[in-house]
C-alpha cells in the first residue's frame, strides 16, 4: 500500500494494469487499500482497472472477466477489458504481447483520463531480466533491467517478492489465475523462472539463497550509473553537435532527449569527440545516428563508427563510409585542417562491399 502511494504522488487516477495473475491482483489489492485509507492525497479521486485480454488462450474472455469482477469488488472504478491482437512482428510471442499489451494500456490511460499505469513486476521478475541482459551481453541501461518509471508506466511493487504478492492475495481472500505460460519450457522467461533461478539458488549445488535479491540491487545500481552515464552524453552530444547548412534541430527525440531533424546531416568535431570517455563517446555516436534519422546502432556499428575515430591521424580527406541501421552512414572528413565525423541521412550504400567496416588498431 505505501509502494502504491509512494508511486502515484501527482498522478491523477491511476490505473491497475491487471491480468488475474497473483502479482496484478496484489497490486489491486494495495491500490484498492491505498484509496480506502487515502494514503496519498493524489488518490482522492480513486483508481481504476484495465484488464488485458490477449486471445492467446481459449478461455481468455474468461480469465479477463473473472479479473475484473474481482477489480469491481475491491472498489475500484472505473475497470475496463481491453482486447487485443497480438500481430507477428519477428521479435518472438513474449515481446509481441508486451508491445500490445503496453499499447492497450497507455490507450486506456488517455482515453480514461488517468495519470499512470500500474504494472506488477516484482523482484523475481526484475532478476530474470536481469539474467536475460547478462544472457544476451547487454550494456548498463539493459543490466539496469525493469525500470520503475517510465513515461505513464509506475511499477511499485519491484521490492515485493512473488511469495509477498500471493500472501496479499491470501490475505484479501482473493483466488489468482495461473497462467499455463508461465510454467512452458518453450518460453526462455519461463525456463528462466521454472529451471535456472531455482538451480542458482540450490544452498547445495548452485549459488544459494539470496540470487533473487542481489540481482535486483544489482540491478538499481546500474540504473544509476546509466542515468548518469545518459546525461553525461546528453550534454556533451548537444556540446559538440553542428547541423549543416539548410538542416536544424527540431522535431522528433531521441533516448537521451536530445531533440534533432529528422533526416537531418550533421558533424561532431572529431578531436574533441575522441578526447571523451568511450562510454560517453559510444552514446554521443548512438544519438547522433537516431538523430540524423537513423535507428539505434547495435554495439558492433558503433565500433565500426569509433574505428574512424581512432584513425584520424591517417591520410587523406575522408575514411569510410559505414552504414548504419535506418539509412543513415557515417564518415570522417576533414577541411583544411578540421576534421569532423560526419552522419548523413537518406543514404544507403549499393552493397555490404560499399560498407567497409575500419580495421581495429593493431595494439
Amino acid at each position: 500500500m505505501h509502494a502504491v502511494a509512494a508511486a502515484t504522488q501527482g498522478r491523477r487516477t491511476p490505473l491497475v494494469g491487471l491480468s488475474g495473475g497473483a502479482d496484478s491482483l496484489a497490486l489491486a489489492v494495495a491500490t484498492a487499500e491505498a484509496v480506502r485509507t487515502r494514503a496519498n492525497p493524489a488518490l482522492a479521486g480513486g483508481a481504476g482497472a484495465v484488464v488485458v485480454d490477449h486471445g492467446l488462450q481459449a478461455d481468455s474472455a474468461a480469465v479477463a472477466e473473472r479479473a475484473a469482477a474481482i477489480a469491481r469488488r475491491l472498489g475500484l472504478d472505473p475497470v475496463v477489458i481491453e482486447r487485443v491482437h497480438v500481430t507477428a512482428t519477428g521479435d518472438g510471442p513474449e515481446a509481441e504481447a508486451r508491445q500490445a499489451r503496453h499499447a492497450a494500456l497507455e490507450a486506456a490511460a488517455q482515453r480514461l483520463g488517468s495519470g499512470a499505469v500500474l504494472l506488477a513486476h516484482t523482484r523475481d521478475d526484475q532478476a530474470e531480466q536481469v539474467l536475460l541482459g547478462l544472457a544476451r551481453g547487454s550494456g548498463t541501461r539493459s543490466l539496469a533491467g525493469i525500470p520503475r518509471r517510465r513515461g505513464l508506466i509506475l511499477r511499485p511493487l519491484l521490492d515485493l517478492t512473488r511469495q509477498e504478492t500471493e500472501a496479499i492475495c491470501r490475505w484479501a481472500g482473493v483466488r489468482w489465475w495461473q497462467d499455463p505460460a508461465n510454467a512452458d519450457p518453450a518460453y526462455l522467461r519461463s525456463r528462466l523462472r521454472t529451471r535456472v533461478l531455482p538451480a542458482l539458488e540450490d544452498p547445495d549445488e548452485g549459488l544459494g539463497p539470496g540470487l533473487s535479491a542481489a540481482l535486483a540491487r544489482s540491478a538499481d545500481i546500474a540504473a544509476e550509473d546509466a542515468d548518469a552515464l545518459e546525461q553525461w552524453a546528453s550534454r556533451e552530444y548537444s556540446r559538440l553537435v553542428r547541423y549543416r547548412p539548410g538542416e536544424h534541430a527540431s522535431g522528433a527525440g531521441n533516448r537521451l532527449g536530445i531533440t534533432a531533424g529528422r533526416g537531418a546531416n550533421l558533424s561532431l568535431p572529431l578531436e574533441e569527440l575522441a578526447e571523451l570517455p568511450d562510454a560517453i563517446r559510444y552514446r554521443v555516436i548512438g544519438t547522433a545516428a537516431v538523430s540524423a534519422g537513423g535507428e539505434r546502432p547495435s554495439r558492433e556499428r558503433v565500433l565500426a563508427v569509433d574505428r574512424l575515430i581512432a584513425g584520424r591521424a591517417g591520410g587523406g580527406t575522408s575514411a569510410g563510409p559505414v552504414q548504419l541501421p535506418g539509412g543513415v552512414v557515417s564518415r570522417r572528413r576533414r577541411t583544411g585542417g578540421y576534421a569532423t565525423l560526419d552522419f548523413d541521412a537518406g543514404e544507403v550504400l549499393e552493397s555490404p562491399a560499399d560498407a567497409p567496416v575500419p580495421p581495429a588498431p593493431s595494439r
